[in-house]
């Protein structure tokens, strides 16, 4: 859980890092004190707002059940608020979620080490392949958010960067910051006379996946020299862990550039610069701007997209879904009912954190999809997430065992 006080208007990398870890100690343990402050934030119009997860008389597990993941840091913070929250909600779900990247996620996973995984990039066929048949596997996208060019330049508070500049930069082809191609896009800007030093994830990251993703999908030359990955070859910069290590080496590295989630971005008061879209357009990463991007992409019925490169004048470039990864059936019934619960509960009560810490709430189209693939993992549990599943307009239904 990271509460409001814990996210905004922090002055110091080190202890936000340290409130984010505490929040996976919290998460871990169960969690012993009440949360003091909740989100009274409005939620993106369209998402589902009007929805309440099942109610604590509604859960029944028999007892405890503890639940393990692992995977995705990308949106490690927005699970921790869930899981945390939700163990307060019901006492008899504990829930532990291992921030170690996409790559290690998947990996767990299909090792059965983990009882659901994250990743930023849905998984390949061949991935898929070696699920055990007798486990299977759902794709589960459960929010979305931008991954942005993040900056330590203290004299620049804007940057604009063109496509052609921030692949070339991420090439080692623009060494300088005050290379004319950079000063060109921001005239005026007091950029300096210093060495470009990036930053990358040195970890199989779904976050990596993605970004590279696009940078392939703009750049013939980045597709035929670096290409796409988990884990890719850099041709410059310093490798660091997790969206957590991106974040604390470029606020500790002047002059430094890096990728990191929108989220941590944001938490951490770093600046990131406004990219150039398909359209020619420059756009800043907000909420909005990444909102934008979701509408103009349709999400299959396998709930597997890949967004490389996005239409629409007033889309971010480099938006991306994250997955729960999930077993199509469980050996135990007690942990397949609270699979349910947990992901009923991210779809309805948990969509409304998703702003307060940078993350887009899902569209209610597609929280009606994710519910109803999500509702075949237990025969005793019924998903509700709003007014698809209402019995009369405008009273949320509350989920629960299935008759």
């Amino acid at each position: 859980m990271l509460s409001r006080t814990s996210v905004i208007n922090k002055s110091r990398l080190t202890r936000t890092i340290s409130v984010l870890a505490l929040a996976f100690s919290l998460a871990a343990c169960g969690g012993q004190e009440a949360q003091n402050n909740t989100s009274t934030g409005d939620a993106t119009p369209g998402a589902a707002t009007d929805t309440t997860a099942s109610g604590p008389a509604k859960l029944d597990l028999g007892g405890k059940v503890s639940l393990t993941g692992a995977g995705a840091s990308f949106p490690a913070p927005l699970y921790s608020r869930w899981f945390f929250d939700l163990n307060k909600k019901y006492p008899n779900l504990q829930i532990n979620y291992q921030s170690v990247g996409s790559g290690a996620g998947v990996e767990q996973f299909t090792q059965g080490t983990v009882d659901f995984g994250a990743s930023d990039v849905a998984m390949k066929d061949e991935e898929i392949q070696k699920v055990p048949a007798d486990k299977g596997v759902l794709m589960l996208p459960m929010t979305a958010g931008s991954i942005v060019l993040a900056y330590n330049l203290p004299d620049v508070p804007e940057l604009k960067l063109p496509r052609a500049v921030y692949t070339d930069i991420l090439l080692g082809k623009i060494k300088s910051w005050n290379d004319p191609k950079i000063t060109a896009a921001n005239p005026g800007a007091k950029l300096p006379n210093e060495p470009i030093t990036v930053i990358y994830r040195s970890d199989g990251s779904g976050t990596t996946g993605v970004f590279t993703k696009h940078l392939s999908a703009i750049s013939p030359e980045w597709k035929s020299k670096v290409g796409e990955g988990k884990t890719v070859n850099w041709p410059v910069g310093v490798g660091a862990k997790g969206n957590e290590g991106v974040t604390a080496q470029i606020t500790q590295t002047p002059a430094s550039i890096g990728y990191v989630e929108y989220g941590y971005a944001k938490q951490n008061n770093l600046k990131y610069a406004a990219l150039e879209n398909k359209a020619g357009k420059f756009v800043v990463p907000t909420e909005e701007s990444a909102s934008k991007t979701l509408e103009a992409v349709t999400l299959p019925e396998n709930l597997r997209a890949f967004i490389t490169d996005p239409e629409g004048d007033e889309s971010y470039p480099i938006v991306t879904y994250t997955w729960l990864l999930t077993a199509k059936k469980y050996s135990d019934p007690a942990k397949a009912k609270a699979i349910e619960a947990m992901i009923e509960y991210g779809l309805t009560e948990g969509q409304k954190n998703a702003a307060e810490l940078g993350y887009v709430p899902l569209p209610a189209n597609v929280v009606q999809k994710v519910a109803t693939a999500a509702d075949a993992i237990s025969s005793d549990y019924k998903i509700a997430v709003g007014s698809a599943d209402n019995t009369s307009a405008g009273a949320p239904q509350q989920g629960g065992n299935k008759q």
